[in-house]
Formats: C-alpha cells, structure tokens, sequence
C-alpha cells in the first residue's frame, strides 16, 4: 500500500542525516503497485526520484523536486535448483544485511562477507556492492526490472548487467528500475573461500581458506563496527554514507607515476598498496591517498568531518549541511589530486546536484 506525503523530510530517510525535502513522497511496499505507479508517472513524463535504504545518497539542501518514490517493496521466493544450489529470488526493498542474516541461518554460503552493509537489496546490483572479498555480482543470477523506455517488465541475466567494480549498467541510468534481484547461493556450513587478507587474518587463517557461516559473518560485523561501518545510532561515526571515495582504479602508466611520486615523497618503504584489479589496470587504495595527503582519523573541526575510526567515511557530526559535505570533500579530493594526480571518484549518488 502507497502512503503520499507533501514536502516529507528526507533526511531521516538517509544515513548521512542530511539533504531537504521532497515536494512529494510516495511510499510503496507492493511490486505490481510500484510498477503501475512508474509506468503512470513516465506516460506523463512526471519526474521520479527513487529512494529506498538511504544509505548511499548525498540529498542536496534545496530537496528533490517532483515525487520521491520511496520503495519498502517486500518478498522473499526461495526454491532449489536442479544441481542442489538455491535460488533466492527478493524485493528490490527488502534490507540487506537481514537477507544475509537469513542466509546464514539457512546454511548458504556465497555473501556472508557482505554482512552488515546498510541499505536495501534493490541497490546492491547497481552498486555491485562488494567488502572483504565478495561482491554481489559473482552470485546474482538475474535482475528483474522495469523497462521504463517501454514500460515493460523484463529480465536481464547476470551476464547482460555490465557488472564491473563498484558498477553496473544501472548505475547512472534511469532506464531499469530494479524490482527484484534472483540469487543463487550454495548450501554449504562453511564459507566461501576467504580471499581479503585483513578478513583472514582476523579469522587467522590462510587467504583461501573456509570458515563457518556464522564465524564468518560475526567477523565480519566486528571489523565493520570497528570502522563505524555499521549503522548504529550509539555510534555517531557511522552517520556517514560509508565510503565516500572509490578505490582508484588506474591504467599502468597512471599506477607507475603514482608510484614515483610516492617514493620521492615518502621513500621506497611507503608505496602505495595495490589490490586485484583487471588486466592492464591498476587498483590502490583511496585511503593511502587521503591520509597520505594530510587528512587523518577524525579531521575536521566543523559539523563535517572524517570518522574518527575509518579515513573513507565523511561523517555529519550533526548540524551540517550538504553544501560543508560537498565542500569538505572537494577539499580533500582536490589536494589528493594536487599531491598525486588521481582523482577521486565518489561512492554515493548525488541527488538535485552533481559532484562536479
């Protein structure tokens, strides 16, 4: 059932606790009604904003004009296949990390890794969300979607979604608006193969290595909670949209300079780290970057500033705007790029204004 609201306050809606006002909130917990409601408001060329978990947004001040859609779609249809993996087929707004929780506790293994990322399921393909090792791409089967250039209901296969890091074909498109998403997991106790070093080190075990379902996944939380990753309303380092920043991903060239530029300024014991990435590309570590260019845990004075328990987090110490967000983290991405020449490429999605 759709509940509407005029000039509804989006901010609580928000991890980040901050951004103005929609002219009209529309929310919606059935899939059929949701579609209907679109396909209505693009024959008429209405413009749509569509909010669900609120957790990687940056809402400008002024508010978003037109009607907010805010999807609390639920649903939940679970079968086994053929081969004895199982397929979870679940509403774009259902939480995420209870969908996790619920996996666990089945004993299927395949996203335990992604424990305890705020927001809702509809947003992970879009993102390829991905943490310590996992991303959602290497289980998610297929996306159904709504087609909204002729307003049919479709789905696209795993394969068709453009899955790269941290992105897919639906990231900056309104084309597809994502109803539900099928994943296909694997019964199993244990874990899939741990593959991020920091997360095997806190399970000590060897990169590659099994573990637990639930060891893995409490693990998991625990590293997450010590970064303020976790939302929790005890923790005021974790209203924040979680990483601002993306890894850099870079070609070779790009990756040797930022090196000799490193080892001229900090010597050959203090490089920039480098992480998996695909051939003839270069990944590194945003937060190298941003702690190497002078900006620590917790700077900033002001009501915006960085988590005092994780470099990447821009956190709203309460009383800030979008504008000192916007501000502060143009500062430090503008003397990143003084300092090294990489410029970083926000995480969330900009809402009634862009980043640059």
């Amino acid at each position: 059932m759709a509940e509407a609201g005029e000039n509804v306050e989006l901010a609580p809606l928000t991890t980040l606790k901050l951004g103005g006002p929609a002219e009209r909130l529309i929310k919606v917990e059935d899939t059929a009604e949701l579609i209907r409601l679109v396909q209505a408001a693009d024959a008429e060329r209405e413009p749509l904003f569509f909010l669900a978990g609120g957790s990687n947004v940056v809402i400008a001040d002024q508010g978003v004009p037109g009607t907010t859609v805010w999807i609390r779609t639920a649903g939940i249809d679970e079968r086994e296949l053929d081969d004895g993996r199982v397929s979870l087929t679940v509403a774009a707004g259902e939480n995420w990390d209870a969908l996790v929780a619920r996996t666990v506790d089945s004993g299927l293994s395949g996203i335990e890794c992604l424990s305890g990322i705020p927001g809702t399921v509809g947003a992970t393909p879009i993102q390829n969300v991905g943490a310590y090792g996992q991303e959602v791409s290497s289980t998610i089967a297929s996306v159904l979607v709504l087609d909204r250039e002729n307003a049919e209901v479709t789905t696209l296969a795993g394969s068709e979604c453009g899955f790269g890091y941290r992105s897919s074909r639906f990231k900056g498109d309104s084309r597809f608006l994502v109803l539900a998403v099928e994943f296909i997991l694997s019964p199993s106790e244990m874990s899939a193969p741990v593959e991020y070093a920091q997360l095997a080190g806190a399970l000590e075990v060897e990169v590659g290595e099994r573990v637990p379902l639930p060891v893995a996944r409490e693990t998991v939380l625990e590293l997450r909670r010590s970064k303020s990753m976790v939302v929790d309303p005890a923790d005021p380092d974790s209203v924040s949209a979680g990483s601002f920043f993306t890894n850099p991903l870079l070609d070779l060239a790009g990756m040797a300079d930022l090196t000799a530029r490193a080892e001229e300024l900090f010597g050959a014991d203090d490089l920039p780290p480098g992480y998996p990435a695909p051939e003839g590309l270069a990944k590194t570590s945003a937060a190298w970057l941003i702690e190497r260019s002078g900006f620590t845990r917790g700077f900033g004075d002001g009501p915006i500033g960085l988590s005092r328990n994780h470099t990447l987090a821009i956190v709203n110490r309460g009383g800030g705007t979008t504008a000192e967000l916007v501000a502060f983290a143009h500062g430090i991405a503008d003397r990143v790029e003084e300092i090294f020449g990489v410029a970083l490429v926000p995480e969330p999605v900009f809402v009634g204004h862009a980043w640059r």
